[in-house]
């Protein structure tokens, strides 16, 4: 394989992260701090600030690897298959395990600033909408 074929590749990849990232739903939206390579191969760590206006969701998802948040601003409800749904204020921390469904909403009046940290695959995208 050419190495140019390789750039390419590598190229469309990372369009192709980061437009699945990037698709969002009205009133919610992510912005991309670091991609960085960690310890194991075919991960990588993808952390965002990901912003909510007042009324805003995420949309239910999934990600192919954790998830671990932290409240930076506001009050959200975290849902997450399987479980209660949960009230988080600034100041909260949660853990979401890899491919299970979830969703966030901003249940308080102003906006609400979570900070985002990924593990997942390499080559496939961060989030990807739940079916």
């Amino acid at each position: 394989m050419s190495r140019r074929w390789i750039s390419a590749a590598l190229v469309f990849v990372s369009f192709a992260l980061a437009a699945a990232l990037y698709a969002q739903q009205p009133g919610f939206s992510r912005k991309m701090l670091q991609d960085q390579p960690v310890g194991v191969s075919d991960r990588h760590a993808v952390q965002v600030v990901a912003e909510f206006a007042a009324g805003a969701a995420a949309g239910k998802h999934t990600h192919p690897g954790e998830e671990l948040g932290y409240v930076l601003e506001g009050t959200l409800q975290l849902e997450i298959v399987g479980q209660p749904p949960r009230t988080l204020n600034a100041g909260e921390a949660f853990f979401i395990p890899a491919g299970v469904v979830h969703d966030g909403r901003n249940i308080g009046a102003g906006p609400a600033k979570v900070l985002a940290t990924y593990v997942v695959e390499k080559g496939k995208p961060v989030a990807s909408p739940a079916h």
